[in-house]
């Protein structure tokens, strides 16, 4: 998920660099939803594990 995440945004960087604004803007919105939800995904996975542990 993050790699699709960079891959937008690097699209998005692109375009922007190009001047096709409305695309631009369209592809960092998708890669700020994919990092959000990188993000939630990562710390809801990291306090399983930490809740795992503490009760081992």
């Amino acid at each position: 998920m993050l790699k699709w995440a960079i891959i937008f945004a690097i699209i998005s960087l692109v375009t922007g660099w190009l001047g096709f604004g409305g695309i631009s803007g369209i592809t960092a919105t998708i890669a700020k939803v994919l990092f959000a939800i990188f993000v939630i995904l990562f710390i809801i996975a990291l306090l399983a594990v930490i809740g795992v542990f503490h009760i081992l």
